[in-house]
């Protein structure tokens, strides 16, 4: 029997990618950042370097990662911050419940941060009672109509502005034909009040920088940059395989990242942060960075899909992905989806119940080719399913039907032996339902290949 989750992902995106409005704004909006992204990449003077460059940078910080985060933690004390280690998405709720309780804070602004839609910490924060604002305008978007984040980097890439619109005139009674720019203007009214009243600031890190002690954080909308300033509290919440080992590492991360995601040179708003030093005017009175791990350590321990954990989160393999394309963000139902989720995902919430995402492919290589880091992320998805055969995690039925594959297409007597007619009703009979309604099967020639080459060579 199928997991709960593959029967809902099989369930949903049977609907979802033969829903023609889904389709039409999906590959709008990335078409346009394919543009955007192939407009770009020129600019690289010698492109594959570059990825080769970052790929053994990041091979080196996880073969060093128990010497690397140390260094950061030490660095960052020294300034006068604080770190907690949280060993999962509990405990890193917990921790953070115990600052945002001790300061009796009751709002809360955010940034746009996949760690803290990792560890659910929106609908943990509104149980105990603290009002939780996202501020990226995406986030802000999805946050309004009560759903999850649809891509890694552009939240709300299945709604077109006529959805937006409605939305905001629904809320906040905006025209129905409001411009993209008079939206952005009505986001802004509402959200600046946010910065100087909450309480507490929330936000993710791109990248943790060892030999500074610093928070790196990339943006496009300066709300990163508002979040850390007003409030007097400060909480980064970071995975463990965000770190890099110096400030110069950034003169590569950082335009690689900017431009594989949205084609930029550089995003508009870069920031190194720490704690607030005694002769700064601005900044929170107290920094806190949560290092997560959350399943991180049990992908690293993978030796041949480790390489899951080198991703910057630039969202290029979603972009590239077919799969992806047609069956949309929310069906996957994770954090992190696309061909990077479905590689990350099995080691961080389990195989049992994610294995079916690694057979979420075509294993077009596309997700490797425009990988900014060069993870061989097609490579690693059939690690993934390997793994799940060895582990006793797919039926005996299934087993079977392979075992008999195997064994009668290693064997050209075999497959020569049962003419057309006979394999076309079989594949009819057996395949029909798995092929899909929307498709006709193939039909089998009624001559095999080594018989009509036999016939022509006589």
């Amino acid at each position: 029997m199928p997991s709960t989750q593959e029967a809902t992902f099989l369930k949903d995106s049977a609907e979802k990618a033969f829903e023609p409005r889904h389709r039409q704004i999906i590959n709008y909006n990335i078409d346009k950042y394919d543009t955007a992204v192939q407009a770009g990449l020129p600019r690289f003077q010698h492109l594959e370097n570059a990825k080769r460059k970052a790929h053994i940078i990041k091979w080196r910080v996880m073969e060093n990662l128990d010497k690397l985060l140390p260094e950061f933690e030490s660095n960052f004390l020294r300034k006068g911050g604080k770190v907690i280690w949280a060993n999962d998405a509990e405990e890193a709720r917990q921790e953070i419940w115990k600052i945002i309780e001790h300061a009796d804070a009751r709002t809360v602004v955010k940034s746009k941060s996949m760690t803290t839609e990792e560890i659910e910490l929106n609908e943990f924060l509104e149980g105990k009672g603290v009002k939780t604002v996202e501020t990226d305008l995406g986030e802000y978007i999805v946050q309004l109509l009560g759903q999850k984040p649809y891509h890694i980097v552009t939240p709300a890439m299945h709604l077109s502005l006529a959805d937006i619109a409605a939305l905001f005139h629904q809320h906040f009674g905006t025209p129905l034909d409001a411009t993209a720019e008079e939206l952005t203007l009505k986001a802004r009214e509402l959200l600046r009040d946010q910065y100087t009243a909450a309480d507490v600031g929330i936000t993710g890190g791109n990248f943790l920088i060892a030999d500074t002690g610093s928070v790196a954080i990339t943006e496009n909308e300066g709300n990163a940059r508002l979040t850390t300033t007003f409030p007097k509290i400060h909480i980064a919440i970071v995975g463990i395989e965000k770190i890099v080992p110096s400030l110069g590492d950034l003169d590569l991360f950082w335009p690689l990242l900017s431009t594989h995601g949205t084609g930029q040179r550089l995003t508009v708003y870069n920031s190194i942060i720490g704690p607030k030093q005694d002769h700064e005017t601005d900044g929170p009175e107290e920094m806190y960075v949560v290092l997560l791990d959350n399943g991180r350590t049990d992908l690293l321990a993978q030796k041949d899909q480790r390489q899951g954990l080198y991703c910057i989160r630039c969202g290029a393999c979603l972009n590239a992905c077919p799969i992806y394309k047609n069956v949309g963000g929310h069906t996957y139902n994770t954090t992190y989806s696309g061909p990077i989720g479905s590689l990350i995902t099995p080691h961080l919430q389990g195989m049992a119940e994610f294995k079916h995402l690694s057979y979420a492919s075509s294993l077009c290589g596309k997700c490797s080719e425009v990988c900014p880091v060069k993870i061989d992320i097609h490579k690693m998805l059939l690690l993934n399913r390997r793994d799940a055969v060895n582990n006793k995690m797919v039926t005996q039925t299934e087993k079977l039907v392979w075992k008999g594959f195997t064994f009668a297409i290693t064997r050209r007597r075999v497959i020569d032996f049962f003419g057309g007619k006979l394999k076309n009703f079989l594949l009819k009979g057996l395949f029909r339902k798995a092929w899909g309604k929307h498709r006709n099967l193939p039909q089998m020639a009624q001559k095999s290949f080594s018989q009509q080459w036999k016939e022509q060579h006589k």
